[in-house]
């Protein structure tokens, strides 16, 4: 009886090993489309599923996404994400050479969630001011936001421009200026509306941020649940070291 692994497996090895060498020799360059499925199909004379198999991996190591309707990419460069640092999306990803965007998918005054009202420490059925928003660099959409605030802290604000850094805004319209922050990061699966504002397939690899913001008083002011391609960031944290 032969040891030797079933073809399939070779064959979703070899499929791999070629892109990743063309990848890192720069003939697939970053953000740069993939031949059709059926075109590489025959170009390494296997199955589509075979194939599939092989972007599947490759997916899930970050070196090519997908985007729904359109096929498969490239991965650009992944932007670093200091969760210590007291900066913004858009200076954060300008700082590194990159280009940002922001889109408000809608902004409104809605009924809180179970999870949100034990967030931001309010009582059940208590109403958030809740703002999502697509976020783009170099043109690609990396990130699903749902904001989430306390309305006692910030009257008006569904008048004023949310494409704009809430950092800022707080800051000018409200004195308001970031204390204490909580993290949790959780490697997840998109769901299908996060899915749909990021262009990507439901059940594709990503990673989850939950950040609850607290005030220079020590007030609970927001919660913001960040889903962002997997493969776009790459958490970057330096502890100073600790005095005896």
């Amino acid at each position: 009886m032969s040891d030797a692994p079933p073809r399939s497996i070779g064959a979703v090895g070899t499929i791999r090993q070629a892109l990743v060498e063309q990848i890192g020799q720069g003939l697939l360059p970053p953000n740069g489309k993939l031949p059709a499925e059926r075109r590489l199909s025959e170009l390494f004379d296997t199955t589509r599923i075979t194939l599939r198999e092989a972007l599947s991996q490759l997916e899930a190591e970050g070196l090519i996404y997908r985007e729904e309707r359109r096929g498969w990419f490239v991965s650009p460069a992944r932007v670093r994400y200091n969760p210590l640092a007291r900066t913004h999306f858009h200076a954060m990803v300008e700082a590194q050479g990159r280009s940002p965007a922001t889109e408000v998918v809608h902004a409104r005054l809605v009924p809180a969630s179970g999870e949100v009202c034990a967030l931001l420490a309010l009582p059940a059925l208590s109403k958030v001011i809740q703002i999502r928003r697509v976020r783009r660099i170099d043109g690609r959409q990396v990130l699903y936001v749902e904001h989430n605030l306390n309305p006692a802290y910030f009257p008006g604000l569904l008048e004023l421009d949310l494409t704009r850094s809430l950092t800022e805004l707080y800051a000018g319209q409200y004195g308001i200026r970031y204390g204490r922050v909580r993290f949790e990061i959780t490697p997840i699966a998109l769901a299908a509306d996060a899915a749909l504002a990021l262009r990507a397939a439901a059940g594709s690899p990503a990673l989850q941020i939950t950040r609850v913001n607290r005030d220079q008083f020590d007030r609970i002011i927001d919660c913001d649940l960040e889903y962002w391609r997997h493969d776009a960031i790459q958490v970057s944290v330096e502890v100073p070291e600790q005095s005896e």
